[in-house]
């Protein structure tokens, strides 16, 4: 399943229509990457020799062919997350615009070890590009790290603030350890596999580098494969997935607690409105407004901000006495 060779010609070769569940792949810079050590003032005696570049002048082409190829290969449904820096993301965003994938989100990751610069900001963060194949649901997880209640001590919902578009996740400090020109750390890879596929997926990198991606997939038991050019890293990244047993991260997972909110997503009928609406008079009587829709979200199994929506959808009503217990 692990090729070298150009991922456009491999998977034109090799991949099926509509068979993968997941890509992730952190393509080329297109910015002379082979001299980066210079900008972060690093020592290169630790890190594989072979990586390709692509010249600037080529790089829309070159992200059109191999964006259109994993369109191709990627199921109904499934994700696409795709790594940038910001020289050539235009290029990017151009050729997935040129396709019919569709955007969820467009990420910013925020690392340490920023490019040093004198006059001007300093580099420290990536893009990243979430897009789906229109065609059927995509898998997404939502309470797969945290259920839905889960609060951090100062009472902020620890599910909201691991869902949000700016994540700030360190790269990965290996002094005197063998790796390659860039690679994604194990939590950022952690995190995008469990939201966006299921034990048993493929999951799929064009640019397979370190090969952190079929690594970390391995490791959470599910299924890899993808293409390197370079010899040297294809080999080494090689000697370490053979090495490896499926699901060998899964200990490392974090277990949510079970969801509050069972009800969550469901339709809402005039007869549950009325009860929580009679409810939550009877609840006034003796709590602030705070506590008598925590109350009953917990009883009603929905979400706070769904028992407010209808408290203020019945608060607004003419017909508001309609919904109050009849004491006549």
């Amino acid at each position: 399943m692990f090729y070298n060779m150009d991922c456009v010609e491999g998977s034109k070769m090799y991949l099926s229509d509509n068979s993968i569940d997941l890509i992730i792949t952190d393509p080329p810079y297109g910015i002379e990457g082979h001299t980066l050590h210079k900008h972060y003032n690093r020592k290169e005696e630790h890190v594989l020799d072979g990586y390709i570049e692509i010249p600037r002048e080529e790089y829309p082409m070159f992200s059109e062919k191999w964006i259109k190829e994993a369109e191709r290969v990627l199921r109904p449904g499934g994700s696409i997350y795709i790594f940038s820096g910001y020289t050539n993301l235009i290029h990017i965003l151009s050729a997935v615009q040129k396709t019919n994938l569709k955007e969820v989100n467009h990420i910013i990751w925020k690392y340490n070890f920023g490019v040093y610069t004198k006059n001007k900001y300093i580099s420290s963060h990536y893009h990243i590009l979430y897009y789906v194949k229109p065609g059927a649901k995509p898998t997404f997880n939502t309470n797969c790290r945290f259920s839905d209640a889960e609060k951090d001590e100062s009472g902020r919902s620890l599910n909201y603030r691991d869902r949000e578009d700016v994540w700030i996740i360190n790269r990965e400090y290996k002094p005197g350890q063998v790796k390659n020109k860039n690679e994604l750390p194990k939590e950022l890879l952690m995190k995008i596999i469990q939201y966006s596929s299921n034990e048993g997926d493929l999951i799929c990198d064009f640019f397979l580098g370190s090969f952190s991606t079929a690594r970390v997939a391995i490791g959470l038991n599910r299924r890899a494969c993808g293409f390197e050019k370079s010899k040297v890293a294809f080999d080494y990244g090689m000697s370490i997935i053979s090495k490896l047993t499926p699901g060998y991260l899964l200990s490392e997972i974090r277990i949510p607690k079970e969801n509050t909110y069972f009800n969550q997503g469901k339709s809402i009928s005039e007869e549950e409105k009325k009860k929580i609406i009679r409810t939550y008079v009877h609840l006034r009587r003796r709590f602030s407004k705070e506590k008598a829709i925590e109350l009953l979200s917990a009883e009603f199994g929905r979400g706070p901000w769904s028992i407010r929506r209808i408290i203020s959808e019945v608060n607004s009503c003419e017909n508001f006495n309609l919904f109050l217990p009849n004491t006549s």
